[in-house]
């Protein structure tokens, strides 16, 4: 079994009250419980990520929502990529663009989101190898991805649940040969399940609780795997018309 943990630290930073930027790196640990290959364990990727609401329009108790997200992320550390399935990420730079619609009534919500995913090349610690023909060079062309996600679930003063259906498709890129290690490039699509769960405290609503599980329904190229993590929110407000703003919404 082949089993990868991740502690991350991220920021979000409201601009606006319609405008957010974020910024994530985590530190991830891999290890296999049998075979002869060890684990590995450091910082992954850092990531910027900007957040936009364009759009925001009400009718009674009904909201509609356009929101875009345009970001980066690459790797911190010089991790070996070709080292899969044990590597702690596959090594490129993306640029990632999403775009997302949610309708709210009272408290129910329904939001769905597509997201496409630019790679740049990688360098592997070999001067050759093959995929579906042989490369006499270390550079490996990273075929880009997009994703797909719809949410729905319940949205309250202090509780948020949502279960959610995501789908991740490698555009390009090629199977695991016989008798071979998965590789970077290699195509690798799954659709997954899951649910999440976000708890304000009432006594400290600065304070929130996050957790959330999934479940690959669906793959290739890429393992059936549960997927638990559990974290910490805590908001800062540099003034009292953020924090006043901030509990008004939570009211809505």
């Amino acid at each position: 079994m082949v089993s990868s943990q991740s502690v991350m630290y991220g920021a979000n930073y409201g601009v606006t009250g319609r405008l957010n930027v974020m910024v994530s790196a985590p530190y991830v640990w891999t290890k296999s419980t049998a075979g002869t290959l060890h684990s590995s364990r450091g910082v992954q990727d850092i990531s910027l990520f900007v957040k936009w609401k364009p759009v925001l329009y009400s009718s009674g108790k009904n909201k509609i929502s356009l929101i875009v997200v345009g970001g980066f992320s690459t790797p911190v550390t010089n991790y070996q990529i070709d080292y899969l399935p044990l590597t702690l990420g596959l090594g490129s730079t993306n640029l990632t663009s999403r775009a997302m619609a949610e309708f709210q009534h009272r408290r129910f919500t329904i939001s769905g989101s597509a997201t496409y995913i630019w790679r740049s090349n990688v360098k592997i610690d070999r001067t050759s190898y093959y995929d579906t023909q042989m490369h006499l060079t270390n550079d490996v062309k990273m075929p880009d991805a997009s994703q797909y996600q719809l949410r729905t679930g319940y949205r309250g003063r202090y509780l948020l649940a949502e279960a959610l259906v995501t789908n991740w498709t490698t555009l390009g890129g090629f199977d695991i040969t016989r008798n071979n290690m998965p590789f970077p490039s290699n195509r690798m699509n799954m659709t997954t399940m899951g649910a999440s769960i976000k708890y304000t405290l009432k006594q400290a609503t600065h304070l929130s609780l996050l957790g959330g599980v999934n479940y690959t329904i669906a793959g290739r190229n890429f393992g059936q795997a549960n997927g638990f993590n559990a974290g910490v929110l805590y908001a800062f407000y540099l003034n009292k018309t953020s924090e006043m703003n901030a509990k008004k919404l939570k009211t809505k």
